[in-house]
């Protein structure tokens, strides 16, 4: 069954191609309007500007924090009565350096603070960082799609495989619109959320 959206979608699949098509052409307004300039980096409110840019054509909880547990295969996100408090923790990590900026990164990650859309949505908070703080951004063309899931699967226990991966790909092109819209090309993100109750945790 597809996520309840506000195109009356009930098809996943369908939903996936419309969800796809649609965010890119919001992020190529997000890239065109300098929408970004007006954002604090590195904050919550940042990213969550961002994603309800990204996605409040298609859901009504873009932008919003989510209100159920979730996880991807075995791994299961920041669980909702930790949620708030990890996303104030990581909004004050420090920002000075590129491997904190990745830290960070990871750390938002791990709390998958929306619903659905998060891959693309922090790909985005993450380059505004980068773009802020180092004049850099990743091209995200030369990180290969198998290597960045399977670093990013291993990074809450590992960062350096993430690190390096991603340091090969900086560059300073912060002004080019193709090098920004790969953050949020269809396929460096995995569909197939579950949800699951708290008492799951136990």
């Amino acid at each position: 069954m597809a996520l309840e959206n506000k195109l009356n979608i009930t098809d996943s699949a369908t939903l996936a191609r419309e969800e796809e098509r649609i965010s890119k052409m919001r992020a190529i307004e997000l890239f065109e309007t300098n929408f970004l300039s007006t954002l604090k980096a590195g904050t919550f409110e940042a990213l969550s500007k961002i994603h309800a840019f990204l996605f409040s054509d298609i859901y009504d909880f873009a932008g919003q924090i989510r209100t159920v547990n979730i996880a991807k295969g075995n791994f299961r996100f920041a669980p909702l009565m930790y949620l708030n408090a990890a996303l104030n923790n990581i909004e004050n990590m420090p920002q000075n350096t590129f491997d904190q900026i990745v830290e960070k990164y990871v750390e938002m990650n791990v709390a998958h603070p929306f619903r659905e859309g998060n891959g693309r949505a922090t790909r985005i908070w993450f380059d505004h960082i980068l773009r802020a703080e180092l004049g850099m951004v990743i091209d995200w063309s030369l990180v290969d799609k198998e290597d960045y899931l399977l670093a990013m699967e291993r990074s809450p226990i590992k960062d350096i495989e993430i690190k390096h991966l991603l340091k090969g790909a900086l560059t300073d092109k912060i002004n080019d619109r193709q090098v920004f819209m790969k953050g949020i090309d269809h396929s460096y993100y995995y569909e197939g959320y579950t949800t699951f109750k708290a008492e799951d945790l136990k």
